[in-house]
């Protein structure tokens, strides 16, 4: 039976297009599409269980991965077989998962499980800028009690103009690479990277995106109609008691305040927070407990939020009592690790990262290795969140999704300002030791420290900060809240990072929590945190104001050579014999790469010191050097010979050449070493290559003045040999002096 196909096509301007299909595959799903833009297609299905799990939170899943058979290749490793995700897939899951997990209901806790899987690849299509279009399309035909359809857009610049999912190649040439989810009414998530550009440039570009979006949720709502919207499903939702949330409200609210408006430290914060919670509980019974004990917690959480978020509306306080626009004390220290190439410590309030920097050669590239996108990093940062930094003890099952996301946004805020020609491979690890509100953005900070401190010279340095917004609607109150603590991210409307230099915003990450937040004060927001941005720039320079001219003596230099391709194989020799016994005797890292635009070999030198790096140039000047015919080359005796001289070029150790006996001197010569010996430096001429014999000819009697009475000796007739005999066998009369052929020719004895 022929399937009933739903279509829907959403236009994106310049002739291309998107179109959601169902109806065709994967129909036990409880919704599926696939989203097709040119070749790329996407398939996405949802499913949810009935039956509610027994947690107080929603088990979501968003799960993105990107089939090699896509793009008609083979994965790589061993076992020819996709495994764990890449990092672009994590990265692209974090994405879809941040804008549908806040619309599902909060009392609702099925399991639910969200998969997109590239299916077919196209080089002009970006797949992730379509994955939260396809799980929200798909959640649409589903019965899941959702909110409202979202959806997600990549937007770019280029030559001032905005482009709604620009190509890979026209990204390459734009100032701006933001992702963009939103629903219709109101933007909930941004996330990307940008070249220095203004607060209103960054609210331009999210206005434009939001635009795209509302045109691709009107098409959602269209194709779910016409396959028919399923009833929402009913489930068993959380118990309420209304009246036992006011009791809760009234008898923890003051308290709460009271500790709040205290302004103390974390730890004394949370202690004093449990015991007003636990003289709570010790108000009921235990048999009223064990039936309402998970309702208390639940009410009394809520009671703290609102005393919180009150007493920052109110009087502008915060938590550990600081005014909205106040900074935590910061102290920063370089050159803390005596062996890495580059260190440093930042530490704001009650966080702190410690970033280390290692250079290297091409050689240690970050590879990626993607159905839609194969290449190098040469500069990535890695990120690492262990659980003693906030204090607690937990295994380690591998780097979490949080962390891929946190180091890739802190890369993306530096890569920018590392210079285009800096010759290293640069990898930055940051080491979160104590975490109290935004460590990506401490990451930031402490990057750009360490990479001054390695001398890597970045074109400015970098900042960053972790915003946050409580507001209110009824009262029109808000607050916008620099340098944020964990707690205030978990009570607010709004948790955005912004990072950049004094001259502009170079990465951001927004997850906006409340409906319908105007333009007006996300501007807002934005300048405030550009006071905060350079505030904290401010105390990096005090620390270290410019990059250190020179790497450390225990660091590696790093020297670049090009070189023509036909020398590069005699540099790496039979087998690599040649460049193995040089990397060996100069204790160097020698990369050689093939630059397929100059047509030209780069030669990257990495070793410690410049003794070892100086004898690989003059190795590479040896193999480049070319006599010009009619100079004159000092050169040194490396061999004697019976029939002359083998000579070195002084100035390309290694280039040899044979000086003839017969150009040793004027005088006849009998012995070499009646002339020259081993070890003797002096000068020839060149001529270049001798006709004759096809070799390269060098002459020391050529400089030499001709002796009083020097008589030339006739030259040799070469058609005839030593006895007079012509090449044919005749001697001077014509007589053929050839062997008789007549004359038997075979060696067998006779019988």
């Amino acid at each position: 039976m022929i399937p009933k196909v739903f279509k829907e096509v959403i236009d994106l301007g310049d002739g291309r297009e998107i179109s959601i299909e169902t109806g065709k595959l994967a129909k036990q799903a409880h919704g599926s599409v696939v989203v097709q833009s040119g070749k790329c297609m996407l398939l996405c299905t949802v499913v949810s269980n009935y039956k509610q799990a027994d947690v107080d939170f929603l088990p979501l899943t968003v799960d993105y991965r990107e089939k090699f058979a896509a793009a008609g290749r083979y994965p790589g490793g061993f076992f020819k077989r996709e495994a764990r995700p890449s990092d672009g897939e994590v990265l692209t899951m974090r994405l879809v998962d941040r804008v549908l997990r806040p619309l599902f209901p909060k009392d609702y806790h099925s399991e639910t499980q969200v998969m997109i899987q590239l299916m077919s690849h196209d080089d002009d299509v970006m797949p992730d800028a379509m994955a939260g279009l396809a799980a929200s399309a798909a959640i649409q035909l589903s019965d899941f009690p959702f909110e409202c359809p979202i959806s997600e857009a990549r937007v770019g610049r280029v030559n001032g103009e905005f482009i709604i999912n620009p190509t890979r190649s026209q990204l390459e040439e734009s100032d701006i690479d933001m992702m963009i989810g939103a629903s219709a009414d109101s933007v909930m998530m941004v996330e990307g990277e940008m070249n220095e550009i203004s607060e209103e440039e960054m609210t331009e570009a999210i206005k434009f995106a939001h635009e795209a979006i509302k045109v691709q949720c009107a098409a959602q709502v269209k194709l779910a109609e016409a396959f028919g919207k399923k009833e929402v499903r009913e489930y068993d939702p959380e118990r309420e008691d209304e009246d036992l949330a006011k009791k809760i409200h009234d008898m923890a609210y003051d308290k709460v305040y009271a500790v709040a408006k205290a302004g103390s430290a974390k730890h004394e914060r949370s202690a004093a927070f449990a015991e007003i919670k636990e003289e709570i509980k010790a108000s009921f019974s235990e048999e009223e407990l064990e039936d309402i004990g998970d309702l208390v917690s639940k009410y009394y959480s809520k009671a703290e939020k609102a005393a919180v978020r009150d007493l920052t509306l109110n009087e502008g306080l915060r938590l550990d009592g600081r005014k909205t626009d106040e900074i935590r004390p910061i102290w920063c220290e370089v050159d803390y690790l005596p062996s890495t190439h580059g260190s440093s410590i930042f530490t704001r309030g009650e966080t702190q990262a410690l970033a280390t920097v290692t250079l290297g050669t091409s050689r240690e590239a970050n590879q990626i290795d993607m159905p839609s996108f194969e290449g190098e990093e040469r500069f990535y940062l890695h990120y690492n969140f262990p659980p003693f930094s906030t204090g607690e003890a937990r295994p380690i099952r591998g780097t979490s999704r949080r962390e891929v996301g946190h180091g890739n946004l802190a890369q993306r805020a530096l890569k920018g300002m590392v210079p285009e020609d800096c010759p290293y491979t640069v990898r930055i690890v940051s080491e979160i030791l104590e975490s109290n509100g935004s460590s990506s953005m401490a990451t930031v900070c402490a990057g750009t420290m360490a990479m001054m401190d390695a001398g890597v010279q970045l074109k400015k340095p970098v900042s960053g900060i972790a915003m946050g917004l409580i507001s209110d609607a009824d009262s029109g109150k808000y607050a916008v809240l620099s340098d944020i603590l964990g707690d205030e991210d978990h009570l607010g409307d709004m948790d955005f990072k912004v990072t950049g230099t004094a001259d502009g915003i170079t990465a951001c990450q927004m997850d906006i929590k409340v409906k319908g937040l105007s333009y007006e004060i996300l501007v807002n927001a934005l300048k405030q945190a550009r006071d905060g941005r350079l505030h904290i720039l401010d105390k990096i320079t005090e620390t270290i104001a410019t990059p250190n001219a020179e790497v450390k003596e225990h660091a590696p230099t790093m020297v670049t050579r090009r070189i023509p391709n036909e020398f590069i194989g005699a540099l790496i020799g039979p087998g690599g014999k040649v460049i193995q016994e040089l990397q060996k005797e100069t204790d160097t890292t020698i990369v050689i790469n093939e630059d397929p635009v100059t047509e030209e070999g780069v030669v990257e030198v990495l070793g410690v010191g410049s003794k070892g790096i100086d004898a690989v140039m003059a190795k590479i000047d040896s193999l480049l050097f070319k006599p010009e015919v009619g100079g004159t080359y000092e050169v040194k005796v490396i061999k004697m010979l019976d029939f002359g001289a083998v000579v070195e070029y002084i100035q390309a150790p290694g280039n040899e050449v044979l000086l003839h006996v017969s150009e040793l001197a004027w005088e006849r010569t009998e012995n070499v070493s009646d002339v020259v010996n081993m070890g003797d430096v002096f000068n020839v001429k060149y001529f270049g290559v001798d006709p004759k014999t096809r070799k390269e000819k060098v002459s020391r009697k050529a400089l030499l003045e001709k002796p009083e009475g020097y008589v030339a000796r006739p030259p040799r007739d070469n058609n005839r040999d030593n006895r007079g005999r012509d090449n044919r066998g005749r001697d001077n009369r014509g007589r053929d002096n050839r062997r008789d052929d007549r004359r038997p020719r075979d060696n067998k004895k006779e019988d």
